[in-house]
Formats: structure tokens, sequence, C-alpha cells
């Protein structure tokens, strides 16, 4: 007898429909699983065999064909085995279930018939959903993850007897309920804030200007002076995910299986800070499935990375092409995906090996030849694509003993909302969500200067030599500078402190 169930694929973060075709036959007892199906799928007989006996089912000693169409689409996860198991049973007249195929099914199952967590279950309910399915059946473990989608009805199981039993009509189970996502997103709290940070008012005002505008910054300073402490508290003071931006960050940890199962969903920006030891493929993406890196789960959040002279530069040099265009595409021989790469880089660095270059009050230690050797570890195309350079001197005794804290996170943050609201306003219609992600044709629309800042610019681009990338950097960073002062137009005091910030080129790099 034929059975067909119906679960979904995914490549990437796009998700396609499987039709699971169950075959039973006279015959000698085999069982095939054929459509392109890799080791993880065709070990799915020895657990599918395993959870229907130990569920009290008995496995037909037939000739079974499973076939996972469309044969020409590779499967290479192990949530078809729940899926299986039911047409499986249908097949074999073990469940009277006439609305299987009206179900997407996904689930793995444990050789005790239990249902296991799955990964990347978010962007196949969206794929699913826009696709026109509205009923699921998803494992227990996976329910907060599918809480947050609408008007679909998700029932959740624990083990194969449980989705046997609904199947049949004899146990009830009602659709998991919807979240509100507002509800919990209005309750974060940060664990770093900017009041407890002690000095260092330029850095400070640098990283506002970065989140108001979403650009890049680099922080070159000696070591202890407060880098990683500064970088640590920059997502406390970014606009929060909107619900949008929550699902897309969601998807690509679901994925990745770096999704907490207690919250379901990422409510707050990412902030990922690799080790300098991570390969280029842990921070791109790839491998064998062509798994999301570092970039791509630090999507619409903050990429930190420490002591930038001190990672492999084939490694820094793969950034170039995501941070220019929001996302990066892995080639493998039977597959390339695309996944999303938007993120904020904060990056920070000693000016030096001894660290002490160019600091007041401490010395120098380093010969020219091993300082040059240690700044020239980083390309000039990546720090053209470094929106702001921000020196961090030593924090003084008077400033770590002040007893007014500074200015807090909430403060600074009400600030960068108002830019960003003045932004969104501006690029309405487009997918522009700030001054960083301006296309040429917006950046002459809304970057255009008036005459005496147009000779400062250009007094500018020869004393720093400035390249085309850089200039327009300059001029973003100015805009941002202007909405944060809730001006219309691009003055020359904007463009001044937006040339402040990228000065450190002659400085270090080209000595």
């Amino acid at each position: 007898m034929l059975s067909i169930s119906r679960s979904f694929g995914l490549e990437g973060l796009t998700g396609f429909e499987i039709k699971i075709e169950i075959d039973v036959n006279n015959g000698l007892p085999k069982f095939d699983i054929v459509g392109l199906a890799s080791t993880a799928i065709k070990e799915s007989k020895e657990r599918v065999r395993g959870a229907i006996k130990n569920s009290g089912y008995i496995f037909t000693m037939n000739s079974i064909t499973c076939n996972l169409a469309p044969a020409d689409m590779k499967k290479d996860s192990p949530i078809y085995d729940l899926p299986i198991a039911l047409s499986l049973l249908r097949s074999t007249k073990q469940l009277d279930a006439p609305t299987l195929s009206n179900y997407i099914i996904l689930g793995e199952l444990t050789l005790d018939g239990n249902v296991s967590r799955i990964k990347g279950l978010l962007p196949i309910l969206i794929s699913a959903k826009d696709a026109g399915y509205k009923n699921f059946i998803i494992p227990k473990a996976n329910e907060k993850e599918a809480s947050y989608i609408q008007n679909i009805n998700v029932y959740t199981v624990a083990s194969l007897t449980e989705a046997v039993n609904f199947l049949k009509g004899e146990l009830r189970l009602e659709p998991i309920a919807i979240k509100d996502y507002d509800t919990i997103a209005n309750n974060i709290e940060y664990d770093h804030d900017f009041k407890y940070v002690m000095g260092q008012v330029k850095a400070k005002r640098a990283l506002e200007i970065a989140a108001a505008g979403g650009h890049n910054v680099i922080m070159v300073g000696p070591p202890g002076s407060g880098k990683t402490m500064l970088a640590k508290c920059y997502p406390s003071i970014l606009p929060d995910l909107t619900f949008e931006e929550s699902l897309e960050v969601t998807k690509v940890h679901s994925v990745a299986g770096t999704l907490d199962l207690n919250e379901g969903i990422i409510t707050r920006r990412p902030f990922r800070d690799p080790h300098h030891t991570t390969t280029k493929i842990a921070m791109i993406g790839g491998g064998a499935k062509a798994r999301p890196g570092e970039i791509c789960l630090a999507h619409n959040g903050v990429l930190f990375l420490d002591e930038l002279p001190e990672y492999k530069r084939e490694t820094l040099e793969s950034l170039r092409q995501p941070l220019e265009d929001g996302k990066v595409t892995i080639a493998r021989n039977a597959i390339s995906i695309t996944y999303p790469s938007r993120f904020s880089l904060i990056a920070s660095m000693n000016p030096c090996p001894c660290g002490n270059f160019g600091s007041h009050d401490k010395e120098c230690k380093c010969t020219p030849q091993a300082i040059h050797a240690y700044l020239k570890k980083l390309s000039g195309p990546l720090m053209d694509r470094i929106d702001i350079q921000v020196e961090v001197d030593s924090v003084s005794y008077y400033d770590l003993n002040a007893t007014d804290l500074a200015e807090s996170s909430a403060s600074i943050k009400e600030r960068v909302k108002r830019a960003r609201q003045i932004q969104r306003d501006r690029y309405k219609g487009t997918k522009i969500n700030c001054n960083a992600q301006l296309t040429d044709a917006l950046f002459r629309k809304h970057c255009v200067i008036d005459k005496p800042s147009q000779e400062l610019m250009k007094k500018a681009f020869d004393l720093l030599h400035l390249s085309a990338r850089a200039y327009t950097r300059v001029l973003k960073v100015a805009r941002t500078i202007a909405d944060l002062d809730g001006a219309e137009n691009i003055s020359e005091n904007h463009i001044v402190e937006a040339l402040s910030y990228r000065t450190l080129d002659n400085k270090y790099w080209n000595i």
C-alpha cells in the first residue's frame, strides 16, 4: 500500500517541500530510502525501526521503499524520521489517518520512540507558511521557537505514540499559543553599561555615532585602556531589534543550532567575539554542509574582533565582501547558499607589539621596523571599510576615582533611537535602514554638501590621501552626525568631526 506524508527541507535559509512516499510490497525484507538522501537520512531506517518496535507497533518484514521527492534536491537532515514512521504505519494499516498529508511533519526519532528537537525549524515554518501550508506537527522541544509565527496551526508531540493518537483522533491537542514579541522585547537588560566607563569621552562619542548610523569602528590604544569594555557596552546603546529583524537573526541561529530553547527567539542584538585563532571557514561559514559562520551569527548585531592584527590575514581579508554587501555566498560542489551578514564591525588593537606607540605617558620600546610589520598586517582595502577610527589612551587615576557615574547607556540610546528614526523616515520605501547602508544613488541624494564644505573635503582628500571609498564613508558619518544634531543638511562642523575619525591612517598605517 502506498502512503504519502509531507515535510520540508532547507537550502540555506529557504525551505522547500518534500513529499515522502512509502510503498510496502511483498518480497524479501528490505528498507530502502531513495531521493538523494544523505547518510544521516539513510540511517533513519534504524531509528524508525527501533522507534516503531519500542512504541508497541509492528515493523513489517516486507519490502519497503521510501522516496523523498523531489529526487534532485539533496536532503541532509534527520528531521524526516517522524513523517517516515507515520507513513510506514499508515502503509501497514496500523494508522488510519486520511488527513496525514494535510500536515507538514518534522521530527527526529530516538530508538525508544521519543521525538527530539530539530535544527532550522523557524525558517522551515516561515517558508511553508509562505507556500500556503497552515498545519504542522513538530517536536515538543521546539515549541517556543514556533510560538511567534501567526496564522498557522502548530501541534507539538513528544513521542511517536502521541503523533499516532493525535492523527487517529484519540488524543486532543491544541495549537500552541502565539506569544507577543513586544512584551518580551521590552524587558531586555544588558550586563554592561557606559555609565561605568570612566573617561574615554571621544571613544564613547565615536561609538554613539557608529550606533546611530550603523558604522564600523576600530579602536586603537594601549593594553588596559578599556577597549574591550567599550565594545561590550556597545550593544546597550543599539536600537532594539524589531520583530522582523529578530526573525532574521533567529532563522540563522536556528539553522546553526545555537538557538536557546528556553527563549525560542532572539530578542537582543547578537554580540559575537570569536578568538583570534578562528579560521576563515569558522568566520565566513562553510564546511561540508555550508553552515553559517560568525559573521552570519552576528547578523543585525555586532562582530567584535579584539586584537585585530592577531587574526590570520586570510581570515581578515575574507571580511571585505560581506562588509560591503551585507551578505555572504558559500559555494560548494553540490550547493551554493547565500546567508545574510549585515553586522557592525567593532575592532580593537594595540598600536604596536608592546602596545605603547603613540601613548602620552608610556614609552614605546618597539623598533620602527617592528611597528611597521605589526600595522601592515591590516590591508588598506580592509581599513578603508572601517568608517570610524578612534584613538583610546590610558585612563587617568582621576577618571578611575571619580565619584559620579558617567552618562548611562539608556541616555545615549535615546539619542541613537531619535537619529535612527530620522533615517527610517528618510529612507522609507527602500531596504535601507541606516546611513552606513546607503546606495550610490541615495548617497548622492542625501549627502549633498554646500560649497564651503566641498572646499573642506577637497583639502582633506588631498591631505589625508583618501580613497573614493573613504571619501564616501566620511560623508556618511557626517550625515549621521547631522542626524544626531537633528540637522536637515550636513554642515562644516559635521564634516570636521567626521574627518577627525580618519586621521589614524596617516599616524599609523602610513608611517
